[in-house]
């Protein structure tokens, strides 16, 4: 065990896309997944830094390695760039996701085989196919939930509702298909044309009818995200509704849990420590009950939180309310 993990990060990377790519396949040790994770974590990126000028200055056990941008075949522009990977500008209908470091497919592989499995849904970003260079989806032009609601200082309750609701929709939908997400974030929930929810990003895991992983893609869900447990590998239906009801609580609030950190290296442990002891938000708002719920994993299903929500949509009033 203590070999594997003095294993170079580039090594490491390579066997996480090896394993990823075998699926279905039982992982090496218990643990497997966040070691993986976290060696992929490790290796930071440096774009577009002259070959002469200085690296940042970086951990020991951190390799850094330097990228470039680069544009595949028809893609015409980055439009953004999230965890390892790049979203290119292909026509108005289409992006491609492709990896920074060209051809560490690994990833997006596992993504395209599990929005197969999933299939089509207005909630799930529509998936258009695998090419060489990555994996081309429906382009969503308003951008992510995080970054409109961020921009904007008062939406509608009714929006905010209806985007509650149609979140809770692809959870629900997702969970039919045996997959867990394992990184439901506002980053991750999209706005097409007419400002509806789609859910994008499956790296996460597709289970069989027993609830063996058959792929899984190794994201899990950031700190203010993450259902606290013993394995932090093990993800299922309430790991992704603990996840929904940070996303619930930011939809409502306008802003993450605990805004009283301030992303100091320390508040990951901070915000476990307080989820592990029942110290969740208590803002008043429509949905504080569902939120509660969620984070004390007391819905069984998607299901039983999307009749909560019908519920609250139901006794609410069109009123503008700022955040």
């Amino acid at each position: 065990m203590e070999s594997l993990r003095s294993f170079p990060a580039s090594l490491a990377l390579a066997f996480n896309s090896s394993w990823r790519a075998l699926g279905a396949l039982p992982l090496p040790f218990k643990g497997a997944a966040s070691f993986l994770k976290s060696s992929f974590i490790g290796r930071q990126s440096v774009e577009d830094l002259p070959r002469n000028e200085d690296l940042p200055i970086h951990p020991p056990h951190v390799e850094v390695i330097r990228t470039r941008r680069y544009l595949p075949p028809q893609v015409t522009r980055i439009i953004t760039r999230g965890g390892g990977n790049f979203i290119g500008f292909v026509d108005d209908t289409t992006v491609l996701k492709y990896p920074c470091v060209a051809g560490d497919m690994g990833s997006i592989q596992v993504e395209a085989q599990i929005l197969d499995a999933v299939g089509k849904h207005p909630r799930i970003i529509e998936s258009r196919g695998l090419t060489e260079y990555g994996l081309l989806l429906a382009y969503a032009r308003n951008g992510s939930l995080y970054d409109y609601i961020s921009l904007s200082p008062s939406i509608l309750l009714s929006q905010k509702l209806h985007w509650c609701r149609q979140a809770a929709e692809a959870v629900e939908y997702i969970h039919t298909r045996n997959v867990i997400h394992c990184d439901i974030n506002l980053r991750n929930l999209l706005l097409d044309d007419n400002l509806n929810l789609v859910l994008t990003d499956f790296q996460g895991m597709l289970k069989d009818a027993d609830g063996k992983t058959l792929l899984d893609g190794f994201s899990r869900e950031c700190s203010k995200s993450f259902a606290p447990r013993s394995d932090g590998d093990h993800a299922d239906r309430k790991t992704d509704l603990f996840a929904l009801g940070s996303a619930i609580y930011f939809i409502m609030m306008g802003h993450e849990v605990f805004p009283d950190l301030t992303n100091h290296d320390d508040d990951d442990d901070e915000i476990e420590a307080r989820f592990r002891n029942g110290l969740f938000p208590a803002d008043d708002h429509p949905c504080a009950q569902i939120t509660q719920r969620c984070w004390k994993q007391q819905y069984e299903s998607a299901n039983d939180l999307l009749f909560d929500l019908k519920q609250v949509q139901l006794s609410a009033s069109n009123e503008w309310i700022p955040f």
